[in-house]
């Protein structure tokens, strides 16, 4: 468990929250729940709702479609932020490589957060970019090797 210290530090380091002032992000980081997952442990299946975002404090995290690996995410990254904003069912599943802590962020949560400061759905629409250009080079990768 971190100490509210230790988790404004930790939060003030991750890529969505870049940038935002720390009276803000202590009391971001003091209304998300910290949540503790064994290895190989599913967080959330592709097509189940979502209600939340995760923020990885230590392990790392596999995003798959069936046994495709899309991503994996280590510590102070932030996955499953598409659900929370489109209300539409997981487009993929999220399982722990090792034991993980993550941070968890909920729909009302961020809605509040970026009510009170904007900029972090522009620093989440950056991240967001970034994983689907990223996606794009891999899709690009693939058929290059296919013809």
């Amino acid at each position: 468990m971190l100490t509210s210290v230790d988790r404004l530090l930790f939060v003030r380091k991750v890529p969505i929250f870049k940038e935002l002032r720390d009276d803000f992000l202590v009391r971001l980081a003091s209304v998300m729940d910290e949540l503790s997952f064994p290895t190989h442990y599913t967080i959330f299946k592709q097509g189940e709702q979502g209600r939340s975002l995760y923020i990885v404090v230590s392990g790392r995290v596999k995003v798959h479609i069936g046994n495709q690996q899309l991503a994996i995410f280590p510590k102070g990254e932030s996955f499953g932020e598409m659900a929370v904003f489109d209300a539409q069912p997981r487009s993929a599943s999220a399982t722990t490589l090792e034991p993980c802590d993550c941070l968890e962020l909920t729909q009302e949560q961020l809605y509040d957060a970026i009510e009170e400061t904007p900029e972090i759905a522009v620093n989440i629409i950056g991240v967001l970019s970034r994983r689907i250009r990223e996606l794009n080079e891999k899709i690009n990768a693939m058929g290059t090797r296919n013809h």
